[in-house]
C-alpha cells in the first residue's frame, strides 16, 4: 500500500472475501443488491509523508505551463492556417470540448482521488492495466531525450543573440555559402530553388551542422556546443525539481507567467510593423470547402490532444498532489481555455510578422508562406521547428531593437519548453516513487539526480551533426502513436472497466456533486472514438518521413517502430504476466 494514503478497506475485505483470496484483476465493484450503499465514501487521509501544494496557484501555473509549451506557439499557427484559417477554429472548439478536454478533467480527477502516480494508481482502477503506467513512463522518457534538445537549441540562440548585429543577418559569417541570399532591404534580389536565407544557413550549418552529416547513418561527432547548453538546461531542471512540488511550484510563477509578457510585448510589436494587417486576414480567412475534408478534422483532433497532453503521466502526477476537496472540475475548465487561447494568440504574434516580411519582399503573403525553396514558412509541414529557429529570428534581426526582441523571444521559448519538461519528468518521478515508496521515499534527490544523469546520457545522439534526425525520429515514433494508443486503453479501462458510474461517485466524494450527463457520454462513448479516429487514420494515411532534404530510409523506419514498440509492449506483457501468476481462473477473480 503506498506509505502517503491510508484506506479504511475493513467493508472490502468483508463484502469480498473470494478476491482477497484468489486476487483481482480488475478493482471489484459494489454485489447487486438493494441494500448496499451504491455511494460510498473512502476514507483517505493525506498523511504528511506526500508533498503538498504550498498554493493553489503554484497547482494551477504547474499545469498551464506543461500543457502550453513550444507546440502552441509553433504548430497551431500552421495547422490553422493550412486547414482553412478562421474555419478551422469549428472542428478544433469541437474537438476540445468533446475529446480534449473531457479527458483532460479525467485524468485530473483520477490523479486527484487516487494520490499516486501512473504506475501505482492502476492498483486501485484496473491492475491488469498497470502496464501502461510503465509505457506512460518510457514514452516520457524518450520525450526528454529530444525535447530538451530542442531547448538547448533554444539557449545556443538566446547566447548569440546578445551581440549589436544578430549573426543571422548576414551572408558575411564563416559558415555561409554562395547559395546565401539576403533580401531584406534590398531590391532587385533574385530568389531561386538553390537560394538560402541567413537565417536558414545559421541554424542548418551552424547551430546543427546537418551538411556534416549524410543522415542516420553518418550522424557525426558530438557539438560541444549544444552539449553544454543541454547541461545548463537539464542543471535548472534538476535544481528545480530535486525537492518536490515545493520548490517546482515556486520556480513556475517565473516560468509559466514570463512566456505571456513576452507574448503581449511581440503581438503589440507585431502589430505595428507595416504590413501585419496582411498576415492577420491571411491567418484567419476562413476556407469553408476546406471543412469538408477528413484530413482538417483529424489535425484538429491532433492538435487539441497534444496540446493539453493527457496521457502523458503529468496530469495524474501534478493533481496527486492536491487537496482531496480541491475543484479539480473548474481547474480542467480553466487551464484548458488558457491553453487554446495561448494557441489562437499565438497565431497573432506569427502572423503578423509573417505579414511585414511580405511587405518587406514585395509580394503578397501567400508567397512568403508557400514557395521561395527551404525559407518557406509552411515546409513546417514537415519541420515546424523552422517558425522557430528560422522565420520568426529573421524577422526579429531586420527590426529596430533587434537584440532586444530576439533575447526576449528565446527567453519565451526556453521557460516554455523547460514548464514542460518540469511535467514530464515530475510524471516520472511520482510514478516511480509511488511505486517503490520503501526504496526511494527518503532518497528523492538521488533518485532525481540519477534520472537527469539517464536523460542526459540519452540525449547525446540528438547533440551530433545528424541530431535533427535523431530528433525527428523520436518525436514521430516514440511519442506520436503510442501515446494515443495508451491514452485510449487509459479513457476504456477507468469508463468500461473501473466503470463509469465508480467514477463519477469518485468525483462526487470530492466535489459534493456528480458529473453531468455530458461527461459520462464523453468518457464512454465520445472521447474514446476521439482518440480511435486519430489512430485509425493515421494508420491509413501514413505520410513519408523527410526532414530538410533528407528522405528517412527504410531501415530507420523499421527503427522506428521498434522504438514505438519498446514502450507499448508493455501493456499486453504486464497483462499476460498478471494472468498467468494471479491464483484462480479468469472468472473466478472477476466475481
Amino acid at each position: 500500500m503506498n506509505s502517503s494514503l491510508q484506506f479504511i478497506t475493513v467493508t472490502s475485505t468483508m463484502r469480498f472475501p473470494k478476491l482477497m483470496v484468489h486476487g483481482n484483476l480488475c478493482a471489484p465493484g459494489p454485489p447487486n443488491n438493494a441494500g448496499y450503499n451504491s455511494n460510498p465514501v473512502p476514507v483517505i487521509i493525506q498523511t504528511e509523508s506526500r508533498d503538498k501544494w504550498s498554493k493553489k496557484m503554484d497547482f494551477l501555473l504547474s499545469v498551464i505551463g506543461f500543457a502550453v509549451d513550444l507546440g502552441n506557439v509553433w504548430r497551431f499557427p500552421y495547422i490553422c492556417y493550412q486547414n482553412g484559417g478562421g474555419a478551422f477554429l469549428i472542428p478544433y472548439v469541437l474537438m476540445a470540448v468533446f475529446g480534449g478536454v473531457p479527458l483532460f478533467y479525467m485524468e485530473l480527477a483520477l490523479g486527484q482521488f487516487h494520490r499516486t502516480g501512473a504506475i501505482s494508481i492502476w492498483k486501485h482502477i484496473c491492475p491488469i492495466f498497470k502496464g501502461i503506467g510503465f509505457a506512460i513512463c518510457i514514452i516520457a522518457l524518450y520525450v526528454s531525450f529530444y525535447y530538451n534538445t530542442i531547448i538547448a537549441w533554444a539557449l545556443f540562440y538566446f547566447y548569440s543573440s546578445f551581440s549589436s548585429t544578430l549573426p543571422w543577418t548576414s551572408c558575411d559569417n564563416a559558415w555561409n555559402t554562395e547559395n546565401c541570399t539576403n533580401y531584406f532591404g534590398k531590391d532587385n534580389v533574385t530568389w531561386t530553388n538553390y537560394s538560402r536565407s541567413p537565417a536558414e544557413e545559421f541554424y542548418t550549418r551552424n547551430v546543427l551542422a546537418v551538411h556534416e552529416s549524410s543522415g542516420l547513418g553518418d550522424v557525426g561527432y558530438i557539438r560541444w556546443q549544444l552539449m553544454l547548453c543541454l547541461f545548463l538546461i537539464f542543471t535548472i531542471v534538476y535544481f528545480s525539481l530535486w525537492k518536490g512540488v515545493k520548490t517546482s511550484g515556486k520556480v513556475v510563477w517565473v516560468t509559466a507567467t514570463l512566456p505571456y509578457v513576452v507574448l503581449l510585448i511581440l503581438m503589440i510589436r507585431g502589430a505595428t510593423l507595416p504590413g501585419a494587417w496582411k498576415g492577420v486576414v491571411f491567418y484567419l480567412n476562413p476556407k469553408w470547402e476546406k471543412l469538408k475534408e477528413t484530413s482538417v478534422w483529424v489535425d484538429a483532433a491532433a492538435q487539441i490532444f497534444f496540446s493539453l497532453g493527457p496521457g502523458f503521466g503529468v496530469l495524474l502526477a501534478l493533481s496527486s498532489y492536491n487537496p482531496f476537496n480541491n475543484n479539480c472540475y473548474r481547474d480542467a475548465i480553466v487551464t484548458s481555455l488558457v491553453n487554446c487561447l495561448t494557441s489562437f494568440v499565438s497565431g497573432f504574434v506569427i502572423f503578423t510578422v509573417l505579414g511585414y516580411m511580405a511587405e518587406q519582399r514585395n509580394v503578397n503573403v501567400e508567397d512568403v508562406a508557400r514557395d521561395k525553396g527551404e525559407l518557406s514558412f509552411f515546409c513546417a509541414a514537415s519541420n515546424p521547428k523552422y517558425l522557430l529557429f528560422i522565420t520568426y529570428p529573421e524577422a526579429i534581426a531586420n527590426m529596430v531593437g533587434s537584440t532586444f526582441f530576439a533575447v526576449i523571444f528565446f527567453v519565451m521559448m526556453i521557460t516554455l519548453g523547460l514548464d514542460s519538461t518540469f511535467g514530464g519528468l515530475e510524471a516520472i518521478i511520482t510514478a516511480v516513487m509511488d511505486e517503490y515508496p520503501d526504496t526511494l521515499s527518503h532518497r528523492r534527490e538521488l533518485f532525481v539526480l540519477g534520472l537527469v544523469v539517464v536523460c542526459f546520457l540519452g540525449s547525446l545522439s540528438t547533440l551530433t551533426n545528424g541530431g535533427a534526425y535523431v530528433v525527428k525520429l523520436l518525436e514521430e515514433f516514440g511519442v506520436g502513436s503510442p501515446i494515443i494508443a495508451i491514452v485510449f486503453l487509459e479513457a476504456t479501462a477507468v469508463s468500461w472497466f473501473y466503470g463509469i458510474n465508480r467514477f463519477s461517485n469518485d468525483i462526487k466524494s470530492m466535489l459534493g456533486y456528480t458529473p453531468g450527463l455530458f461527461w459520462k457520454v464523453c468518457w464512454v462513448a465520445i472521447s474514446p472514438a476521439f482518440l480511435a479516429y486519430i489512430i485509425i487514420s493515421s494508420l491509413l494515411n501514413p505520410q513519408p518521413l523527410t526532414l530538410f532534404d533528407y528522405e528517412f530510409p527504410d531501415w530507420s523506419i523499421t527503427v522506428g517502430y521498434i522504438i514505438g514498440a519498446s514502450s507499448f509492449m508493455w501493456i499486453p506483457i504486464y497483462m499476460v504476466y498478471k494472468l498467468v501468476w494471479t491464483p484462480g481462473s479468469l472468472k473466478q477473480v472477476r466475481q
